[in-house]
């Protein structure tokens, strides 16, 4: 009985095998890596780039996302005035994952590296949103000579109590454990996330082909699914360490918060953000936790102005 079932865990374990590989196949076909590949540390940094003449903006997308969340949302509205330079976090998109990558520090350190790598001895606007905010601030913390302001999109910032780690990446972030379980994503993961999409977004409609146009489908390779729940495991410790820090930070800081945000409460991060630093906060009541996608012009604007254009 027992060779019996070994026998069916072990089939059915091969093919997930099997069914991921084939995913991951097919998912990598229909969003090629089709950016700049920057050697930071000697690990390797996917950059999109868009644009040819102007300052240099550098956008961190968050949690569960890859560098393509912009590129037809905020890029368009500004690569005729300034170079875009949109980075995979490490092990998301096509970025290098790594011992440690978990650290905010680390990632502010890859960021840094590709601003030294394509605009070296410039300081850019950083935009980042959600998870890619925390990584922004670190950056910005870290390199303060990079950075000339802080445009921030639904940033998570602080330490927010009890709560917030789903089952699933729970269950994915584990060595062991995890690296079987994210051989299953593929199977359930991409209709699941399609079917929720409309709640990160509300009460805002969420824009059609959303999941198409922001390559979702890349989270769900396994070893990309397992980063991004490494990631969000880590980030309360990471940010109740680097909160401490924001009081340090000189440069300008344009925060974008939709009042409605379910993902992440405004009040725990945002209004934490603003008892420690002076923040130029754009209160969005009819926004959820994507503003850049409906207030694109507005963003777009504040980017312009902390770069010194169109004064």
């Amino acid at each position: 009985m027992l060779t019996v079932m070994a026998a069916t865990v072990s089939a059915l374990g091969l093919g997930a095998c099997v069914t991921s590989m084939a995913y991951t196949s097919r998912v990598e076909q229909a969003y090629p890596a089709n950016g700049t590949l920057v050697p930071v540390d000697g690990r390797a940094v996917h950059v999109l780039k868009q644009g040819s003449a102007g300052p240099a903006v550098l956008m961190i997308h968050g949690a569960s996302a890859n560098a393509r969340e912009f590129a037809w949302t905020l890029a368009p509205r500004l690569d005729t005035e300034m170079r875009i330079l949109m980075a995979d976090r490490p092990g998301h998109g096509y970025s290098e994952r790594f011992d440690g990558a978990e650290q905010l520090g680390m990632q502010a350190r890859q960021m840094a590296g590709v601003l030294d790598a394509l605009a070296p001895g410039e300081k850019a606007v950083i935009v980042g949103h959600s998870f890619g905010g925390a990584v922004a601030l670190r950056l910005a913390l870290d390199r303060p000579d990079l950075v000339s302001g802080l445009v921030l999109l639904a940033p998570v910032t602080h330490d927010w109590g009890n709560g917030g780690t789903t089952w699933y990446n729970n269950l994915a972030a584990p060595p062991v454990l995890g690296t079987a379980f994210s051989q299953l994503l593929p199977l359930v993961g991409p209709t699941q996330v399609r079917s929720g999409i409309g709640s990160v977004f509300r009460p805002a409609p969420a824009p059609e082909g959303y999941f198409e146009n922001s390559a979702i489908g890349l989270l769900f390779r396994p070893p990309n699914f397992r980063a991004n729940a490494r990631d969000v495991k880590s980030l309360q410790d990471e940010l109740g360490a680097q909160s401490a820090r924001y009081p340090e930070l000189e440069v300008p800081i344009i925060v974008f918060s939709g009042s409605q945000d379910t993902v992440l409460s405004p009040k725990l991060h945002v209004g934490e953000l603003k008892k420690q630093v002076t923040v130029e906060l754009v209160a969005l009541p009819h926004e959820g936790h994507m503003p850049h996608h409906g207030e694109g012009e507005a963003v777009a604007e504040a980017v312009r102005r902390l770069a010194g254009l169109g004064e």
